[in-house]
């Protein structure tokens, strides 16, 4: 063990060196195994409350930095029950087997039996292990958190080699790529650890090329700025992706660099002295569409495009190399030699595409399998098409222009760019190609253009279909996907959801809404769920679950949105969909209806009264009559109740057909004090079951009426 003053903290440094980690993952095992680290030391009470923790993460390293480390944990008491005295000690009084073993298994075999403490009388008397037991040593507790990180890192795939140590054995190693070098210091006291086949030391290594070779980390808390200064490496992953971004905004002058944040993360994964480059493409690329050659550039060769004010491709693009030069012309020259290769695949890709229709390529579909339960990609084509085409001539018949015709040629071709070379290459350009080749097989533009918009949105908070073929189509296209799928069984389960059923959902309720479509969402499913001719899928694509699971969707969607910057509560949501509505157009006019409701100085005791209301009708277990009889009205707070409601149901009425919400809220006042009158004066449940029964059939029409946009009680 090394000699470390029991009293000193100061600043922990871990770190494993190994040979290139996968890209992709690498910011997410730098965060893991920072946390881990910290987790385990803060677990073991050898950190203060002020203690930081800093992950790095390069392409060859993993490293933490915690500040404020003690070196010997405080010691604490313990008082454990041990076992009772009749089970401890045998007729004679003397230790049992169970006794050692369980003092064993706490981790005091050596505890002395005379210095357990004996409490309780009788059967409830038992032995306690009663000690200040010592605080955890820094040493020991960082050698088991290092191992349990290394565990725990999520690393998709592991690679297994053997490391020889000193004395000539071989030991097997499991990591995510061979590790060469562990450093371990104790702000400038080294630790002793052993992981992955390697003994810690104070060596690291610096950049492959501008700093080669191996160094010492003399301090922990110099870390960072040793790698810096000696090895011409930026440790921290953060940091160097804002390096990254704010070179290539740099380098992009007045033009727009597409940085997504996963090749962002990638490319930072990829340097450790990072250094921007411009380099340029033949011009004649540019009629290729530009999402072929933007997606060519960033998947296959990690370049960053860039486009002008008009949102057009520049045939200029950066790179970021690891290498920093003055003569860069080597490197600009070699970029822009690997990618004329590519972007003149996606060029041919792009013409041979050309040359076959893609109404020629409908009966195709028929050869490719959508799901072994559900057929071929034709017979999914024909079951959209036959759901859109419904739709539109819904829609048709509620004074909304469509063209039945132009949907339904849009979803013959809609899927048809998946067996075009282009989205055989790159998948994400599905829908995109398509849009392309149906403008130059000279479809319609609307047409065309659904040949996209239909799989929109495709994310939360993506831009619905501009068209209203797109959007049918979209609707179409989803529905199909979420009845289908539901009806082979696989709808979500916690957080399994492989066919992205939420999205879907989510995608429909957005649609309706902000698309402000009358349509029936019962409806909808049931014209879907009608599509379904194989065995079972009708069966087991329960209407009511699906619907249940897509106006959830809606829930969590309503709770971002809000009325003069202020959240709708979940009170008001539950109040308008515990309602089932059919129609989701009208959601948040009901919503902001029910806000100004809210606003009203009756509004309490009307959702109160409404509450009650619905807890008497629930208890009534005999049949309520439809209609209220007047001659059977004796009191005259029924008679005023049932009189005022008369009064106000025709407005009532006018107002919910019109959609006039706040309208018909606000009507609902003047049956407030008649109702406050009628549960002062009026016994419902009368001895008499003809009164009874009246002046429940009373108060369920007036529960009716008081519910047509929400439900009230559940504002109480």
């Amino acid at each position: 063990m090394s000699t470390i003053s029991p009293a000193s903290t100061a600043t922990l440094l871990v770190e494993i060196f190994t040979e290139e980690l996968p890209p992709k993952s690498l910011r997410k095992l730098g965060d893991a195994f920072a946390e881990s680290m910290f987790t385990s030391l803060k677990s073991a009470g050898l950190t203060a409350e002020s203690s930081a923790v800093i992950g790095y993460a390069t392409p060859r390293r993993l490293a933490v930095q915690v500040s404020e480390v003690r070196t010997k944990a405080a010691d604490y008491p313990i008082r454990e029950k041990v076992l009772p005295v009749s089970v401890a000690f045998d007729a004679n009084g003397k230790p049992t087997p169970p006794l050692f073993k369980k003092l064993t298994a706490l981790g005091y075999p050596d505890m002395d039996i005379a210095n357990l403490e004996r409490a309780g009388e009788d059967k409830n008397e038992a032995l306690y292990l009663n000690i200040q037991a010592q605080g955890a040593e820094l040493e020991k507790t960082v050698q088991t958190a290092v191992l349990q990180a290394l565990h725990k890192l999520p690393i998709a795939k592991m690679m297994r080699y053997q490391v020889q140590q000193a004395d000539g054995t071989l030991e097997d190693v499991e990591f995510a790529r061979p590790a060469h070098r562990i450093i371990a210091l104790h702000g400038s006291t080294p630790l002793r650890l052993h992981a992955l086949g390697i003994d810690s030391g104070s060596q690291t290594e610096g950049h492959r090329f501008l700093a080669p070779g191996t160094f010492s980390i003399n301090h922990a808390d110099h870390y960072a700025s040793d790698l810096h200064q000696k090895g011409k490496i930026v440790a921290s992953f953060s940091e160097r992706r804002a390096l990254i971004e704010a070179a290539l905004l740099k380098a992009a002058g007045s033009d727009t660099v597409l940085m997504p944040s996963s090749l962002l993360d990638e490319v930072t994964a990829l340097v450790e002295w990072p250094t921007v480059y411009e380099c340029h493409f033949d011009a004649e690329f540019l009629e290729v569409p530009q999402e072929c050659l933007i997606l060519t550039m960033q998947t296959n060769q990690k370049y960053f495009a860039l486009t002008d004010a008009a949102g057009k491709l520049r045939n200029r693009f950066l790179i970021v190399s690891n290498i920093e030069t003055t003569t860069p012309d080597s490197i600009v020259s070699g970029n822009e030699r690997v990618v004329r290769p590519r972007l003149s695949d996606a060029r041919f890709f792009f013409q041979q595409d050309q040359k076959k229709p893609l109404s020629m390529r409908v009966a195709e579909l028929g050869k490719v399998v959508y799901h072994n339960q559900l057929g071929t990609q034709l017979e999914r084509t024909k079951r959209v098409g036959a759901i859109a085409t419904a739709i539109a001539n819904d829609l048709q018949q509620k004074g909304i222009p469509t063209n039945t015709a132009r949907v339904a040629r849009a979803a013959e071709l809609a899927k048809t760019d998946l067996l075009t070379d282009m989205v055989g290459e790159f998948p994400e350009l599905q829908g995109i190609m398509g849009t392309y080749y149906a403008k130059h097989d000279g479809e319609e533009a609307e047409v065309a253009l659904a040949c996209s918009e239909h799989y929109q949105p495709r994310f939360a908070g993506d831009a619905l279909p501009a068209s209203s073929t797109g959007t049918i189509l979209a609707i179409a296209d989803k529905l199909e996907t979420l009845v289908g799928i539901w009806g082979v069984g696989l709808a979500p389960t916690g957080d399994k959801d492989p066919y992205a059923l939420r999205r879907h959902a989510l995608g429909i309720c957005r649609l309706l809404l902000e698309k402000n479509l009358p349509c029936s969402l019962p409806e909808l499913i049931e014209i879907a769920r009608s599509q379904f001719h194989q065995a079972g899928v009708q069966d087991k694509a329960d209407a009511d679950a699906i619907y249940s699971f897509v106006i959830d969707r809606l829930r969590a969607y309503l709770r971002d949105q809000a009325v003069s910057g202020k959240p709708f509560t979940s009170a008001e949501i539950d109040a308008v969909l515990s309602q089932n509505p059919a129609q989701l157009n009208d959601v948040m006019d009901r919503l902001t209806a029910l806000r100004q409701f809210n606003a009203l100085p009756e509004s309490a005791q009307l959702a109160a009264a409404n509450k009650r209301i619905s807890n008497i009708l629930k208890k009534t277990t005999t049949p309520i009559p439809d209609q209220c009889s007047a001659p059977l009205l004796k009191l005259p707070a029924e008679l005023a109740l049932h009189l005022a409601l008369e009064n106000a149901s025709p407005a009532l009425n006018t107002a919910f057909e019109q959609r006039q919400f706040v309208a018909l809220l606000q009507g609902l006042v003047t049956l407030s004090q008649p109702i406050d009158q009628f549960f002062a004066d009026v016994m419902v449940m009368d001895p008499d079951p003809a009164l009874r029964d009246n002046r429940l059939a009373l108060l369920q029409r007036l529960h009716q009426k008081m519910n047509l946009v929400a439900d009230l009680g559940k504002l109480a």
